[in-house]
């Protein structure tokens, strides 16, 4: 968002017909509602050691701003982007004028290393004390950071913080859309409780099980989605 200018800028992935809509929309055209910012903010300061901030995916877009926050308020900043391919990798300028140094990753190798981010987060935390890990991207990669940070497997633990973002309806926990879980057992809501929360609390193959829920509708939804104006189509 810029201040300044009074304007949000939205990073969205085309998946059902919801997100169709919106691709479909043209300089000055409207969207009904924004609501927002919804939750608690995420507490950021300036640490002891660097900060490594991860983003994949469209996840890049949320993690860009708390690696501003992070950098102005006097933190040295390792960014590590994902992405399955350089076509789905954005915001590489952007990222690069907050970060001390940036690292940029794709499955399929197109650009940068080839292969996951806790490949270098590994070799980072091996070499270098952190005091923060923000991982922002799809739920299985916040998974796998959250286990390479946990401290179970040799390596130190370090306080890790996730950005959830599941289906929500009404952004007041009233619709449960978007609960989760925790390794105890608590629920949560991730509009009312998150969106940013303690990683390593988070009961990942529960909400990965959730997720999938509503994908085939979304794709059905695309699918079948008809842009073409029905009362037209009639008239002709």
């Amino acid at each position: 968002f810029d201040r300044e200018k009074g304007t949000i800028t939205i990073v969205f992935q085309v998946v059902g017909k919801s997100t169709t809509l919106l691709s479909m929309k043209n300089e000055g055209e409207e969207i009904l509602d924004v609501v927002g910012p919804l939750g608690n903010e995420i507490h950021l300061k300036k640490y002891e050691n660097p900060v490594v901030v991860i983003g994949g995916g469209v996840g890049i877009a949320p993690a860009f701003p708390q690696a501003k926050e992070l950098k102005d308020a006097g933190n040295k900043i390792i960014t590590i982007m994902g992405a399955r391919n350089t076509e789905l990798l954005f915001w590489r300028e952007k990222m690069a004028q907050y970060s001390d140094e940036l690292i940029i990753c794709t499955d399929d190798g197109s650009e940068g290393r080839k292969g996951v981010v806790t490949e270098p987060l590994k070799e980072i935390i091996t070499e270098t004390p952190i005091s923060l890990v923000i991982a922002i991207g799809p739920l299985i990669m916040m998974k796998y950071v959250c286990l390479t940070t946990d401290g179970s497997n040799e390596l130190p633990k370090i306080k890790t913080m996730v950005s959830l973002n599941p289906i929500m309806v009404d952004g007041t926990g009233m619709c449960g859309g978007c609960r989760f879980s925790t390794v105890d057992g608590d629920i949560y809501f991730a509009c009312v409780d998150g969106p940013d929360v303690d990683g390593h609390i988070v009961d990942f193959d529960n909400l990965i099980k959730r997720s999938v829920r509503f994908k085939d509708h979304e794709c059905l939804s695309r699918d079948k989605f008809d842009h073409e104006c029905k009362a037209l189509k009639k008239m002709e």
